[in-house]
């Protein structure tokens, strides 16, 4: 092979390694932003079963609520 030939294989290896990396640290960080939004989103779902409990809770505390009693009728 001919030096010109092995030069432009090189130059064409070393900008696919080039573009590989670029797309690597773009996805690194496009993961690392997705794993703090997932985050958020478990935090936020935590925060709304924990207010549901106790929504839940208080209905069960009001009187009348409770579903042994007999209506009324008899």
């Amino acid at each position: 092979m001919d030096k010109k030939l092995l030069q432009s294989q090189l130059e064409e290896l070393q900008t696919q390694l080039a573009f590989q990396d670029d797309t690597v640290q773009a996805l690194q960080q496009a993961l690392a932003s997705q794993q703090q939004e997932l985050m958020l989103l478990q935090r936020q779902l935590e925060l709304l079963k924990q207010r549901q409990d106790e929504q839940a809770s208080a209905l069960e505390e009001l009187p009348g609520s409770g579903d042994s009693e007999q209506p009324p009728h008899y």
